[in-house]
Formats: C-alpha cells, structure tokens, sequence
C-alpha cells in the first residue's frame, strides 16, 4: 500500500506562518503525498513551492464554519484557482441542511463544482453535527451534485472522522464519489483502518508520523 498518496498533508492552523508552509511543502515533496492543503492565504506559496513537483496544492472554501453566502464562497473558489490551487475542500451550510433546505445546499456544491470544472471538489458535510439521516441526505446531495469526494469533517469540529460515518457515507455514496476522512487520524494504524474500509484520501496534519509508523 502506497499510503502516502492518500494523505493529504495538511496545516489549516490560524498561526501558521511562512516557514511552516515552506516545511509543509518540502515534507509533502520527499514523501510524495497526494497534495498539501493550506488556507487560501498560502495557495501561491504553495504553488511556486510545489510547481516542479507531483504534490497538489489543496485549499479550503467555507472554512471553517461553512456560513459563509454563496457568493463570498463562489468568490473564494475563483480566487484560489485563479492563484494556483489545484483542489478545492469546501465546507457546506449545515444550517441549511438540518434546516432542510435541500435545494440551497444543492445549488450551493452546483455552483462551486460549476467554478472548480475539472479540478478536483471535495465538499466537507463535517459529520461530527449531523445525524445519521442527515449523513444520508448530505451523501445524496453530493451524489446529485457531481462532486470528487465527500470529506468527513473540517479537523475543527468538535469531532473528527468517525468509522461508522464512514461506512454510512460509503453505503450512500455513487460509484465516482470518493470518501476524504479528516480530523483525529494521527498514526499509520488509524489511517489504515480507514482505507481498508474505503477511503481514498487521508485529512491529516500528522502525514510525517503516519508515514514513520509503516
């Protein structure tokens, strides 16, 4: 198992700062990870950091509360990819969701997986606040919308990727959606019970120690 093409190395730390970035990239280099995700702010450092290299360059939209109005996220979405991001994470409006208002939820991944074209969309549902129907709902949403992958959790909630939410996703999911698990995977064990359930990408800002414990 290649596991470092399922990670997606990641520093979303509000302190984070040049050098830790510069680090972060030079990390995902030497263990060919799948990509680096950084908030929008490092997306071109990123990018001149990563040009001559196989990493992707990974940001997130909505992050990390997903309130933001359509526009601010349509806005976020140009500007990273206009700036060198080559994936976009975006956060959906889980008050609209468990306000059950599905149409919003669906117009709003539409709009982003309309701006981000053949780019990769992964569209966080953040797990830890939903229940299971609502799990269910938001999986079909993706499904409707078209989107890469369904991402877990933003590492910001008050859980992190959870097996059995995993599993349910996954039962839910089409045959193209893949399944991003983020938040709380830490060592080689965890991130490798949760590909051998499914996962085809790995969330974490512990890439470096996932990749010592193999």
């Amino acid at each position: 198992m290649n596991i470092n093409k399922y990670i997606d190395h990641t520093n979303l730390k509000p302190y984070a700062s040049k050098n830790d970035i510069e680090k972060l990239c030079d990390e995902a280099i030497k263990n060919n990870f799948a990509s680096v995700c950084v908030n929008p702010y490092y997306v071109g450092l990123a990018h001149e950091l990563l040009i001559r290299s196989c990493v992707k360059v990974c940001t997130v939209v909505g992050f990390p509360l997903g309130q933001n109005t359509l526009a601010v996220k349509s806005f976020e979405a140009k500007l990273a990819l206009e700036e060198g991001a080559d994936e976009i994470d975006m956060v959906i409006n889980i008050s609209a969701l468990k306000d059950q208002n599905y149409n919003y939820v669906l117009e709003e991944i539409k709009a982003i997986r309309d701006i981000t074209k053949d780019n990769i969309l992964k569209v966080i549902i953040e797990t830890c606040y939903l229940n299971k129907e609502e799990i269910i709902k938001a999986t079909e949403i993706c499904n409707v919308a078209r989107v890469d992958f369904i991402k877990t959790s933003t590492g910001y909630g008050i859980e992190g990727a959870k097996l059995e939410d995993v599993e349910l996703i996954l039962k839910h999911k089409g045959e193209k959606v893949e399944v991003k698990a983020s938040g709380g995977i830490k060592n080689y064990e965890q991130a490798k019970v949760f590909i051998g359930k499914g996962v085809t990408r790995i969330g974490t800002s512990n890439g470096i120690e996932i990749m010592e414990g193999i």
